[in-house]
């Protein structure tokens, strides 16, 4: 197991596929079920920086300003119970959010802009697309503090890899293990492409590096 104060060491050649291989060959969670890339060709990877929200009540509240606490390279996980009905992120917080360099926004819930964030080349996943305001329907109920998503346990500082296949979660502790067995689980599919090339039927090129049982579960976690 990685050392759990040692930085890790974050890559993007990783896909989110691979990755999520890995984690169920060590019976870890980390897929987020139902969110999507906002368009094709975008990926990132980072640190996460979680936003939770909730429904407004007689005491009201606000959607919030945490956009200015959020340092670069981070990616913005906003939960907001997967809600379809009101968005939390627009084409102020995309375009800001660019400027400072923040890695991407990823939201269980809406977003909206849609045409905004694409000019300014900002990457979203989200459950959906909607126009219309949270503003007096949710409000930012924590900043900065653990969240669950589709059962999936996530705390501040966990990496976070997205690109068109959705997104996934990685314990930050385990990110280098994690990391590690994805690149030889993506080594083992290239060579079983390059046995088909070679001749091989694809039982054989299956069966000769071991792909039926690739992310089978190996390691309790």
């Amino acid at each position: 197991m990685s050392d759990p104060t040692a930085a890790p060491n974050l890559t993007t050649d990783l896909s989110t596929a691979s990755v999520s291989d890995a984690l169920d060959s060590l019976g870890l969670p980390g897929s987020l079920h139902g969110i999507g890339a906002l368009r094709q060709g975008q990926r990132t990877v980072g640190p996460v920086f979680t936003v939770a929200y909730e429904p407004v009540d007689e005491a009201g509240g606000t959607v919030g300003d945490f956009l200015d606490d959020v340092p670069a390279g981070a990616v913005i996980l906003i939960d907001n119970a997967g809600r379809s009905d009101c968005t939390v992120w627009g084409g102020i917080m995309s375009q800001t959010a660019h400027e400072r360099g923040i890695a991407g926004t990823v939201i269980n819930g809406t977003c909206r802009d849609v045409a905004v964030a694409t000019t300014a080349g900002y990457p979203i996943w989200s459950v959906s697309r909607f126009m219309r305001t949270g503003k007096d329907r949710v409000r930012v109920a924590a900043v900065q503090t653990p969240v669950t998503i589709d059962d999936v346990p996530i705390r501040p500082g966990d990496i976070l890899v997205a690109d068109d296949d959705g997104a996934v979660v990685v314990p930050a502790a385990r990110w280098d293990e994690v990391a590690d067995l994805a690149r030889r689980i993506d080594s083992v599919e290239e060579a079983i492409v390059e046995a088909v090339r070679g001749g091989a039927t694809l039982a054989e090129a299956r069966a000769l590096h071991g792909y039926h049982s690739l992310q089978t579960r190996k390691d309790a976690s």
